[in-house]
């Protein structure tokens, strides 16, 4: 018998699944390619998406495409719900709700009628899946050890993912119930096979950590290892495709500086 729940076992190999976990694609395909093309230099085998596959940036037909044709697991996050008119945009901050509006405008009806498909949270995984937390999947941004506390204990699973701050790090909880916290910047890899854990890989389309580079998580769910990973991308082209939709200007200058 596998010691292993069946969704982090591959099927055919009857080996555990190595997982790269990615959030927060906002629109940025150049960042959203490069990070698929190192998940596959890597040797993944799924690929678990975190949501906001869209606001901020300019293509979000295309990385909605995307993460329909490479993702095995997709969440929806809070711009794809104001997007979808799921939610009111006037919760945004100014440019988010000008680029909100803009995506409503311009984005195709596959990406909404995919979109439309997905969930904030999926718990019929091993690893706990949330865009913001799992005391809220839509809203809660986890930056705190008292949050994360809160938030490990309101999820079952004893690892669990979010993402929605665009900041790389973990919470874990040890046995004698101390809880903190770390950023991790890219090369940084922990052991997650004890204890309870909520881990964020970053952004893809939007760090704001300070480094500009596209953040991803590989998780392997055999030695339950974590490895956060950056990858550098074509940052002007994803500010050009910005300030070319007419965007503010902000949204583009911000790539440069991870923030």
């Amino acid at each position: 018998m596998s010691p292993h729940r069946s969704d982090t076992v591959d099927p055919d190999l009857g080996k555990p699944l190595r997982i790269a976990l990615i959030s927060d694609v906002h629109g940025n395909l150049p960042a959203f390619r490069a990070v698929l093309d190192d998940i596959a230099n890597v040797g993944a085998d799924q690929t678990w998406c975190l949501g906001d596959l869209v606001g901020y940036g300019a293509q979000p037909d295309e990385c909605v495409a995307l993460a329909q044709e490479a993702c095995d697991v997709c969440l929806v996050g809070n711009h794809d719900l104001v997007v979808l008119k799921k939610l009111d945009v006037s919760a945004f901050s100014f440019n988010a709700a000008i680029a909100a509006q803009w995506t409503q405008e311009n984005i195709g009806s596959e990406a909404i009628d995919f979109m439309n498909g997905l969930e904030p949270a999926n718990t019929e995984q091993e690893l706990g899946l949330f865009h913001a937390s799992p005391r809220d999947p839509v809203w809660e941004y986890v930056l705190s050890t008292l949050q994360a506390d809160a938030c490990i204990d309101a999820m079952d699973a004893r690892v669990g993912a979010i993402g929605h701050s665009h900041v790389a790090l973990f919470f874990t909880r040890d046995d004698d119930g101390g809880v903190r916290g770390e950023q991790t910047p890219g090369g940084t890899e922990v052991d997650i096979s004890n204890g309870r854990w909520l881990i964020n890989p970053g952004g893809v389309g939007q760090p704001r950590d300070g480094d500009p580079r596209a953040a991803w998580l590989l998780l392997d769910s055999g030695s339950w290892t974590a490895e956060w990973r950056r990858v550098e991308y074509p940052i002007a082209e994803a500010a050009q495709a910005i300030e070319r939709a007419g965007l503010p200007q902000q949204l583009a200058d911000r790539l440069f500086r991870g923030e």
